[in-house]
């Protein structure tokens, strides 16, 4: 008999864990070693486990998803990450593909098909729901339709705030410079690493500075 594929449930409602849980402890392929309410705390338990399998969610207090697989993925490279999330918009799907995730399935899938993807992942193999394979296809044919920028759907705005990113300032000096709120900059640079599909600010002034739209050099005179 072959050894059970084991499984990290990461979420911070303990009433889904609960549920997850309950469901996979009735698959004798399955074992369930742990439960982690947070990104840090899936963090510890995957170095001390080293699950064959993360679930996780991208929502969390504290340390996000995205963040939280990126880290998993350093620690532990054979352990896969397949999320499970309520969110398909392009600024939770791309980072979290991006950081390392093997899967992008929603909650309202059935549980057989959550089986199916965690047997998927040990094999290697990727699992999207349709409406998030839908995002990434149209991504792909978007840059290999016609190859524009994807800054030209920034805003005049958003291209301000984003020079000023690539420029090294915080969101508190994006708004002292712009005569904005803080809120309203943390708005524009959520709405930026939506549009660029990158994870965070270290990817979005390495984007500018491959654009072109800000030189190195000429930082201090934005």
């Amino acid at each position: 008999m072959s050894n059970p594929i084991t499984i990290l449930i990461t979420d911070d409602h303990e009433v889904v864990r609960n549920g997850i849980r309950a469901y996979l402890d009735t698959i004798p392929a399955f074992q369930v070693v742990g439960e982690a309410s947070s990104g840090e705390e899936a963090i510890t338990m995957v170095s001390e486990l080293i699950p064959d399998v993360v679930l996780m969610d991208l929502i969390m207090p504290g340390m996000d998803g995205i963040e939280t697989t990126r880290q998993i993925k350093a620690i532990s490279p054979r352990t896969q990450v397949v999320v499970l999330t309520s969110y398909h918009e392009d600024v939770h799907i791309f980072p979290a593909l991006k950081a390392g995730a093997i899967s992008y399935i929603l909650k309202d899938m059935k549980m057989e098909k959550l089986v199916e993807a965690l047997h998927r992942a040990v094999q290697g193999e990727v699992t999207l729901h349709p409406r998030v394979a839908a995002r990434v296809l149209q991504n792909i044919r978007g840059e290999d339709k016609d190859d524009q920028p994807l800054y030209t759907d920034l805003t005049e705005r958003e291209l301000e705030v984003l020079k000023l990113i690539a420029n090294g300032l915080t969101n508190s000096q994006i708004a002292e410079k712009l005569v904005i709120s803080e809120n309203t900059v943390k708005g524009h640079v959520s709405n930026i690493l939506s549009k660029l599909h990158v994870a965070d600010r270290t990817q979005v002034a390495v984007y500018a500075w491959q654009r072109g739209i800000v030189q190195r050099e000429q930082a201090s005179d934005i």
